[in-house]
């Protein structure tokens, strides 16, 4: 069996990454498990998330994020997520019109 180059595992990894978060948005209750496990699969192959997947959890105290704990605020040019696990808030860039 022909040994997989770095880009291909880390290919795999995102998919599984992806899709423990459609188990997570299926089950909220285990979102944190799921949260915790990606966690630990991406920093195995030092794989970096995707900006789309960053923010479906706090950065803080790394809970999933659904409807009862977290808040979305637009500001000028950012979004703030406020989690209500560890009241603290992350900024997310808004991206710019093109014309």
């Amino acid at each position: 069996m022909p040994k997989l180059s770095k880009l291909e595992k880390q290919n795999r990894i995102l998919k599984q990454v992806e899709e423990l978060f459609s188990k997570a948005k299926d089950n909220p209750t285990k979102g944190n498990f799921y949260v915790h496990k990606l966690r630990k699969i991406a920093m195995k192959v030092n794989l970096r998330l995707p900006h789309y997947l960053k923010q479906k959890f706090c950065k803080h105290c790394y809970s999933y994020f659904y409807k009862e704990n977290y808040r979305v605020r637009t500001r000028n040019k950012f979004m703030v997520y406020y989690c209500n696990n560890c009241k603290k808030y992350s900024k997310y860039g808004l991206k710019p019109k093109s014309s």
